[in-house]
């Protein structure tokens, strides 16, 4: 199934209509879906380079729009929709003692989380139920969302297909690693 998914992913980067399913695959990514857009944003990158920036910006303006409709879901509906969500995802257990002190923290858990593989969605549909300041939270997802989508086309469009494989496998543990490091140094600032 993921092989079939992959396969017309590669397709659709070829068609006509690419740039708008890049917005859907993003917009609805960051809510409710599980694929991440990069799955299609990666091929049409590589299948049209000039634009590389051009597809960033959408993935970025969607992926945010996206992430509105999850905190709407947390904060219209968490019960209904914004639960069986998490539940999904396996983070239902922990929501409760995570909901405590998440508006302390919710500009950098929406950073991180939109910057690393850890599920966008669950913090975007957190962010409304605990209430997060809206304006907080589009700042930090535009800023995390932008980070992310134009550091991948900026080395695709740099390097080309061999960055492709790099990208598909190792940029999230990048990623993940950089926010490791400067949340320690934030750390060490305050403690040491």
């Amino acid at each position: 199934m993921i092989r079939r998914l992959y396969n017309w992913t590669m397709s659709l980067a070829n068609s006509p209509h690419a740039l708008w399913a890049l917005a859907l695959v993003a917009f609805i990514e960051s809510s409710v879906f599980p694929i991440p857009p990069d799955i299609l944003m990666i091929p049409l990158i590589v299948a049209r380079p000039r634009d590389a920036f051009k597809i960033a910006g959408i993935a970025t303006v969607a992926s945010v729009a996206g992430g509105m409709l999850g905190y709407w879901i947390g904060y219209g509906a968490f019960e209904t929709i914004g639960r069986p969500v998490l539940e999904f995802y396996g983070k239902d257990a922990y929501f409760d003692e995570f909901a405590v002190k998440y508006n302390e923290w919710g500009a950098w858990a929406v950073l991180i989380a939109g910057v690393t593989p850890f599920p966008y969605k669950v913090i975007t549909i957190l962010s409304g139920t605990t209430g997060l300041s809206l304006p907080v939270f589009i700042v930090a997802s535009i800023t995390a969302r932008a980070l992310r989508f134009f550091v991948v086309a900026t080395l695709l469009w740099k390097f080309g297909d061999p960055i492709r494989d790099f990208i598909e496998r190792r940029l999230g543990l990048v990623f993940t690693l950089f926010v490791v490091i400067l949340l320690s140094g934030f750390y060490a600032v305050k403690y040491l």
